[in-house]
């Protein structure tokens, strides 16, 4: 299938859950491989937050996202309902700290959606397949996550709080068609007891009885109920009995499921990419919910390596050859880390480096152990990134090169003279402004012996 983004720009207003603040949310389409991304435009700079689940810092009662010193929380269930419309790219600019929590569940972000109607991109959409048992499992909670094998993204969810009150629900969602209908209307839940503890921890703010499930599990004396209806700058609040507070009804006689069920969708999105694959959830939480994402991301990634593992033919003609690269490269000997490139496009580039024991590095790093050093090979990665960069620029030769971040750096095994180095770079997002930020994994053979992710900025010369 293709990618999808949104035909038209759109906004929603609301309060945040735990901010109380008013805040303006407008989605706006955006490009293949673009991502979900929100932008701080209440900010200096407007700083731009990917959807990244290595840039969660909070779940304490929702997700909260960081990127410098710009943050955004209660992300999932906006994520949630991009994830369920099947939309895969989109700008999402808010002028506050908090997404808005609007009635409690995901329906005002899919209306959105659909206001602003879902179109295809030319790209093809890249899946997270799987393809083998993955599991995650919090001893002290109790809390499992599994992704299984399946044809198509399904989940099934179970929660169980040992209450009388709230007992033991299931939810599945096995055709993610059903998602609009069945989980996106389910609102988010508290028990009546956690209100005072959550209201001074400063918390939900912006609670309301029309945007939650408030359960009663307890008996709760009136006095009680008055000091928590005056926090809340409610109406004075009876509980005759146990149960739910609300006088609405429940629209689903599992409807806490479904909202668990809708709060791992929103999560799981910060993997960056559509699952196929079966989740099954018990006992979940935004706290697990990310750590079983961080290890689907991981196991993702490794993946998409070892399929994507260049084969490189001496004897075929190079796409650039040393001439080549120099043209586009500032740097000469003895730092020219790259000999050839053999495979070159839109969003990935393959180059070749031959370690030779000329190498005048090798009279001082390790002498009678000739090793060629890890920084060396992410520095060779990063030139070949810096071929695809600069590889349709104009003024050829008139730009430079320059490392903002390295992050994830891993080395496997050692690197000898004698080997080749295939070095293979892959764009993790559109290059954008000059930044480029790209999955680098530096091969010998099938082997991998380093990867990494590595940012940098392409920058024209001075020519003075």
């Amino acid at each position: 299938m293709k990618q999808t983004t949104i035909k038209e720009a759109v906004s929603v207003k609301g309060v945040g859950l735990h901010t109380g603040k008013l805040v303006t949310l407008t989605m706006k389409p955006a490009l293949a491989g673009h991502g979900y991304r929100f932008q701080r435009i209440d900010l200096d700079e407007q700083p731009v937050i990917p959807a990244d689940v290595k840039l969660v810092i909070s779940t304490n009662r929702s997700t909260t996202l960081k990127s410098g010193e710009a943050q955004v929380s209660t992300v999932e269930h906006v994520l949630s309902a991009l994830y369920g419309m099947g939309v895969d790219n989109v700008l999402l600019e808010i002028d506050g700290p908090e997404m808005p929590i609007m009635d409690g569940t995901s329906v005002p972000f899919v209306e959105a959606i659909k206001r602003a109607e879902v179109v295809e991109l030319e790209q093809e959409r890249e899946y997270f397949v799987v393809t083998e048992p993955i599991s995650y499992r919090d001893e002290v909670t109790g809390t499992e996550l599994m992704a299984l094998p399946s044809e198509q993204f399904e989940a099934t969810v179970m929660i169980d709080f040992n209450s009388s009150v709230l007992v033991p629900q299931f939810a599945a969602l096995s055709n993610i068609n059903d998602y609009e209908g069945q989980i996106a209307p389910c609102r988010t839940f508290v028990f009546l007891h956690e209100l005072e503890k959550l209201l001074d921890l400063g918390l939900i703010k912006g609670g309301d009885l029309d945007n939650a499930i408030v359960i009663a599990d307890r008996k709760m004396e009136q006095e009680e109920l008055d000091s928590l209806s005056k926090k809340m700058g409610k109406p004075s609040i009876k509980v005759d009995s146990e149960g739910v507070l609300n006088t609405v009804k429940l629209r689903f006689h599992n409807e806490p499921a479904r909202h668990k069920l809708l709060d791992v969708m929103g999560d799981l999105a910060l993997i960056g990419k559509p699952i196929l694959g079966k989740i099954v959830a018990t006992k979940p939480g935004h706290t697990a919910n990310v750590e079983f994402a961080k290890l689907l991301k991981k196991q993702f990634l490794e993946k998409r390596r070892l399929v994507g593992i260049p084969k490189y033919d001496p004897e075929k003609e190079p796409v650039l050859d040393f001439a080549g690269v120099q043209q586009l490269l500032p740097h000469r000997y003895p730092f020219l880390m790259v000999d050839k490139v053999i495979e070159i496009s839109e969003t990935h580039v393959v180059g070749i480096k031959n370690v030779t024991m000329n190498e005048g590095l090798f009279q001082g790093h390790f002498p009678g152990n000739p090793i060629f050093p890890g920084v060396l090979q992410i520095e060779a990665l990063a030139q070949t990134g810096g071929i695809l960069a600069l590889y349709n620029v104009e003024d050829k030769g008139g730009w430079d090169t320059y490392f903002l971040k390295i992050e994830n750096t891993r080395f496997k095994a050692m690197v000898r003279p004698g080997d080749t180095l295939i070095l293979k770079m892959e764009l993790l997002e559109p290059i954008r402004r000059g930044i480029v930020h790209m999955q680098g994994t530096a091969y010998v053979g099938s082997k991998i012996v380093s990867e990494g992710e590595l940012t940098a900025q392409i920058v024209r010369r001075n020519k003075e």
